[in-house]
């Protein structure tokens, strides 16, 4: 199909991407409304929340299978017209969010100081961040419904509704951060109270609108339908959890520095992440899409859509950095007046954005995999891409390579995961690739 016909995929695409955007790239906010604000307080309290931030992404994003194996599970069973079960499918997620979140809870609480020694923060900054973390820890039944919400709207191809929760409780934290963090004056704790209430109301939001909305009930679980979710929950689970070992370990290292380079790459991180999320608005998309396609034996269409979705993408990463180059000197001064911080900040600047272009496509291939429900793949080599990002990370300090190998250590991540994922979409009798009339 001709470049020019692909386009006619847009409006399709930009019904769902656009509203998904919005919302990926307003949940990430939490985290950003908090940075900016503790950021005034210290160093030591925003190095702090660095390393909170880099734990609570392993307990709780571990489990973005309830947002990504939904979506194209609930989009397959519309595609083939069997609502009931895409139904099951959220109602069977709905009772293992819940599950989920409590042991998380459970887990952070009795590990909070093991937690903090891990992630080899000094004495000033573990201090802070444990009462944070106990505090934070709370939400974490709350953002898994929140999740599984995300998914099931998603599957649906409505992320318009998905958008309007997540500005909703954004809108709750943004009040309630300045309020308890000065007003109140509980410091990084306000900021930690002012979260875990925003994300309870996300998540009472989005239990009323699938049940209301979406018609979903409390049935009795179908063991094959359970072990479906349960595998796809796996595989979902080792792709993210090897992510997110990688900044864990990148946050590590940074902390091993210096407390003003834990700082600065938090602020690195955070942005990484919003931008990430925001072009996973496209990715969402191609889960949605390509699922629903296939689902209606439309492989043809599977196949356009996915090519178009990486041309989009590619405009997208290289805008994103044309903006960092061109934000280098007013950016950092929004998260801190710190000017040793604002030099580390600047000493990695150039590696964030170098590395958005390719990152985009990643992340839309992410997309296309999951759309094909080929989960076990992407398992597979986000764990090569982790072990070779690690292999960089472990020399950093031995080599004084400071924070740019840091920065060096992620852009071999996404090399490698570019490698991967490009191979599997254009590879001869792939997934997607239609046989020659």
């Amino acid at each position: 199909m001709r470049s020019g016909t692909r386009r006619s995929y847009d409006r399709r695409i930009l019904a769902i991407g656009v509203p998904a955007l919005g919302a990926l790239a307003a949940d990430p906010l939490v985290s950003l409304v908090d940075t900016a604000f503790v950021g005034r307080l210290s160093t030591t309290s925003l190095a702090a929340l660095g390393v909170d931030a880099a734990i609570f992404a392993l307990a709780f994003f571990a489990f973005n299978f309830l947002a990504y194996g939904v979506t194209p599970l609930v989009a397959k069973a519309l595609g083939e017209g069997d609502s009931e079960r895409a139904a099951r499918v959220i109602a069977t997620a709905l009772v293992g969010a819940v599950g989920l979140g409590v042991l998380v809870v459970v887990i952070l609480q009795l590990l909070t100081g093991p937690a903090l020694d891990l992630m080899g923060a000094s004495e000033s900054v573990a201090a802070e961040a444990a009462g944070y973390l106990r505090i934070r820890a709370l939400a974490a039944p709350a953002v898994l419904i929140i999740t599984l919400g995300h998914g099931a709207f998603r599957g649906h191809q409505d992320t318009r509704t998905p958008f309007y929760v997540t500005i909703g409780f954004n809108i709750v934290n943004l009040v309630l951060d300045p309020l308890l963090i000065f007003g109140a004056g509980w410091g990084l704790e306000g900021a930690a109270v002012a979260t875990l209430i925003a994300q309870w109301v996300g998540a009472t939001w989005f239990v009323a609108l699938l049940w209301g909305r979406l018609g979903v009930r409390l049935v009795p679980v179908i063991p094959a339908e359970l072990m479906g979710l349960l595998k796809v929950g796996r595989d979902v689970i080792i792709r993210t959890s090897a992510l997110l070992i990688t900044f864990t370990v990148a946050t590590r290292v940074a902390a091993t520095i210096g407390d003003a380079e834990v700082a600065a790459h938090q602020v690195g991180a955070q942005l990484l992440i919003f931008l990430a999320l925001a072009i996973d608005g496209l990715a969402i998309a191609a889960q949605s899409l390509i699922a629903r396609f296939l689902g209606e034996r439309r492989r043809a269409d599977a196949w356009d859509v996915s090519i178009r979705l990486l041309e989009l993408g590619a405009v997208a990463g290289v805008a994103f950095f044309v903006l960092l180059l061109a934000t280098r000197s007013v950016i950092p001064g929004w998260f801190t007046n710190e000017p040793e911080v604002i030099e580390a900040i600047e000493s990695m600047w150039w590696l964030l954005a170098a590395i958005q272009p390719l990152a985009a496509l990643v992340y839309v291939w992410d997309g296309i995999v999951m759309g094909t429900a080929e989960f076990g793949y992407l398992a597979a080599a986000m764990l090569v891409s982790m072990a070779a990002a690690i292999g960089v990370l472990i020399l950093v300090v031995p080599l004084g390579w400071g924070l740019p190998g840091v920065w060096a250590g992620l852009g071999i991540l996404t090399v490698v995961r570019a490698v991967t994922l490009g191979w599997w979409h254009f590879r001869p009798g792939g997934s997607l690739r239609v046989a020659p009339a």
